[in-house]
């Protein structure tokens, strides 16, 4: 097998443990906007197109509560500049990539995507395959993704209540965060985070997220300047 080929097995791989815990959140997601009275094709469209869980499932309550289509975009837009975040650790890693390599795996780009991708990319730095590692990744969870959000639809509905579904997701996080958390940085960061997290939760579209993400941020690259 070409070295290529290998890398992007070993990302599918390192993508599984990870998928266990996304399905739940997948189904919850179909078939919440199900209930909320989106079709099954723009429902399915939505994981297609959109690719991100937390967008999604707000993107559908705010279409179920007739929200204004610029608050619905605002919203999205706030929930999704955390990818921004790892578009800017990840580009040392892809600059040299063509045009169509970046715009493949920038579509790929998710939560759980880039914890494995970024992962792999500091510890075995193989500017070579790299990306055909992150691909392997994001190619396993997009498919997934859909797969998920298609039995949502399906048979969701039917389902009785499970309420370990509604956990999937918070656990499904934990699972991505606790391993990449190895110095003294990450690890105030988390906590920072995670605790500017829970006192700002009263802010509107999705404020509390965005301002747990730049404290912690914060936190974390002003304990790092000391290590250095």
């Amino acid at each position: 097998m070409q070295p290529k080929y290998r890398a992007w097995l070993a990302g599918a791989k390192a993508e599984l443990p990870i998928i266990i815990g996304g399905i739940p959140f997948g189904i919850i997601y179909g078939v919440t906007a199900l209930k909320l009275g989106l079709s099954p094709w723009f429902i399915q469209a939505m994981s297609t197109i959109v690719f991100g869980g937390s967008s999604q499932m707000i993107i559908a309550q705010m279409f179920g509560a007739f929200s204004p289509n610029l608050a619905i975009i605002l919203t999205s837009t706030v929930v999704n500049l955390r990818h921004a975040l790892y578009s800017a650790s990840l580009a040392p890693y892809v600059q040299p990539l063509s045009r169509w390599w970046k715009v493949l795996l920038a579509y790929l780009l998710t939560d759980e995507a880039y914890a494995v991708a970024i992962t792999n990319y500091q510890e075995r730095n193989d500017p070579e395959h790299g990306h055909w590692f992150f691909f392997g990744a994001g190619f396993m969870l997009w498919i997934s993704w859909q797969i998920s959000t298609a039995i949502g639809i399906l048979v969701g509905s039917q389902l009785p209540p499970m309420p370990v579904l509604d956990i999937a997701a918070a656990l499904t996080f934990i699972g991505i965060v606790v391993p990449i958390l190895r110095d003294k940085a990450l690890i105030a960061a988390a906590v920072t985070g995670a605790s500017v997290a829970v006192l700002a939760s009263g802010l509107p579209y999705k404020l509390d997220l965005m301002a747990a993400a730049v404290v912690g941020i914060g936190v974390g690259l002003a304990i790092e300047g000391k290590q250095a």
